[in-house]
C-alpha cells in the first residue's frame, strides 16, 4: 500500500500546485489531513530492489502486505508550500499558499485526516528506505522544471 503519490508523469499534486502557481497569486490548500508523499520514482527503485532480492532468495517467506511511503509527513498544505518554494528556488512558478480546513474544500470523495504510513515492515524484510519526502520532492520538481519536461505539466 501506498499514498500521496506523485512523479513528473501524469497528473498528481505536485504538478497541480506548479499548473496552479503559473495562474494564480495564492493557492487554499488542506492544512488539516496528514500524510507522506510518495514519489513513484522511488516506489519503482523499491519494486526493483524487493524483486532483486525476491529473484536471489528462493526461500524467501516474508509474503503478506507492504506499506510503501515517502520518509516522513506533513500535511497537503506544508506539502504545496515546499513544493513551491522549490520551485521558486529553481526559477519555476510560485504562489503564496493559504490554510484551508476540509470542511472548506469539497469533494465528491470524503478523504482521511490520516493517510500516514510506516514502511518500517518494508524496509526490515527488503533493507530498502524511501528518502525523505523533501528530498524526493526537490527531485521531481528540478526534473519537471526542466526545459524537456515541461510539456508534462500540461498532462
Amino acid at each position: 500500500r501506498t499514498a500521496w503519490v506523485y512523479s513528473p508523469f501524469g497528473r498528481n499534486f505536485v504538478k497541480t500546485m506548479l499548473r496552479l502557481a503559473a495562474d494564480r497569486d495564492e493557492i487554499a490548500v488542506v492544512a488539516d489531513q496528514w500524510g507522506n508523499p510518495t514519489s513513484a520514482l522511488d516506489i519503482a527503485d523499491a519494486i526493483l530492489h524487493a524483486a532483486a532480492r525476491l529473484r536471489d532468495d528462493r526461500n524467501f517467506a516474508a509474503f503478506g502486505v507492504y506499506h510503501l511511503a515517502g520518509e516522513g509527513d506533513t500535511n497537503w498544505s506544508s506539502f504545496a508550500r515546499h513544493i513551491l518554494d522549490t520551485s521558486r528556488a529553481l526559477g519555476g512558478p510560485y504562489a503564496k499558499v493559504r490554510d484551508i480546513a476540509t470542511a472548506d474544500y469539497p469533494t465528491r470523495a470524503r478523504r482521511p485526516q490520516n493517510s500516514r504510513l510506516s514502511s518500517a515492515k518494508f524496509e526490515g524484510v527488503f533493507g530498502w528506505r524511501a528518502p525523505g519526502w523533501r528530498q524526493a520532492t526537490e527531485k521531481v520538481v528540478r526534473r519537471l522544471g526542466r526545459s524537456e519536461t515541461k510539456q508534462a505539466l500540461s498532462a
